[in-house]
């Protein structure tokens, strides 16, 4: 049986993989790669033998800083970081939701202080397994299928 990459390698830059394939554009949109002129692959519905089904997106040439990478993490918790230089992996990272998430969600409270004044959100996870938020200043909870994003 002949095998094929189901994604062309990468020499340069990162792979996000493993993720849900429900979340891949969500992911897009958080990274914002829509503005970026680095060459992108994206690739949704491959198989995989640990998630059925997998999306995975490459960008090429570009590495993501810490607070990019957390933005991931809520909306598809688990997925696999590859850094990739001259085609091999030199670091794997696990994508885990940080402790607290600044400017990244939107509070459902209209009531709330950071939908009346111009100041950042604010959250604090309370789980993560289940991405729970609660907000720093209303106190609102907020569960991973009511997250906006801002």
């Amino acid at each position: 049986m002949r095998k094929e990459l189901q994604v062309a390698a990468l020499e340069n830059g990162t792979a996000i993989d493993h993720i849900p394939t429900a979340a891949v554009f969500k992911v897009v949109s958080l990274l914002q790669l829509q503005k970026l002129n680095n060459r992108i692959t994206i690739g949704n519905n491959l198989k995989s033998s640990k998630m059925g089904a997998k999306g995975i997106i490459k960008v090429s040439d570009k590495y993501f800083r810490e607070d990019e990478i957390n933005r991931i993490a809520l909306v598809a918790p688990n997925v696999n970081l590859n850094i990739i230089k001259n085609f091999d992996i030199i670091e794997k990272k696990n994508v885990v939701l940080p402790d607290e998430i600044i400017e990244i969600v939107r509070c459902n409270n209209p009531k709330c202080i950071t939908n009346n004044e111009p100041m950042k959100t604010r959250f604090h996870v309370i789980d993560k397994e289940k991405v729970e938020l609660q907000c720093h200043y209303c106190e609102l909870k907020i569960r991973k299928e009511e997250v906006v994003l801002i």
